[in-house]
């Protein structure tokens, strides 16, 4: 089970990293004004499993809900994901629909 205190936001890299063993899962991301766009998703095959991208993504779109910023997913793996969980659709701007 993952812990939001595992989640590390890197505004360098511009990406959510998540480290496991030696392994590294990462969702990239650019930032305007208030929205974020959650581009890419990254998950080693070591550690590719549905559980563990849930996992991954809930704790990502809950730091994203505490900073109070609109969420645009633009990967489709992201998208899927806030389209199957309701309660995360309310983080989607004005206009958004998935």
């Amino acid at each position: 089970m993952l812990k939001a205190s595992d989640l590390v936001d890197n505004p360098f890299l511009r990406q959510y990293e998540i480290k496991i063993g030696t392994e590294m899962a990462t969702i990239e991301y650019a930032q305007q004004e208030r929205k974020i766009f959650l581009t890419k998703l990254n998950v080693p095959e070591s550690i590719d499993s549905d559980d563990f991208i849930e996992d991954f993504l809930k704790i990502v779109l809950e730091d994203i809900s505490e900073k109070n910023i609109s969420v645009v997913p633009t990967s489709p793996p992201i998208a899927k994901f806030i389209k199957r969980n309701r309660r995360y659709k309310k983080m989607l701007p004005v206009g958004i629909r998935i």
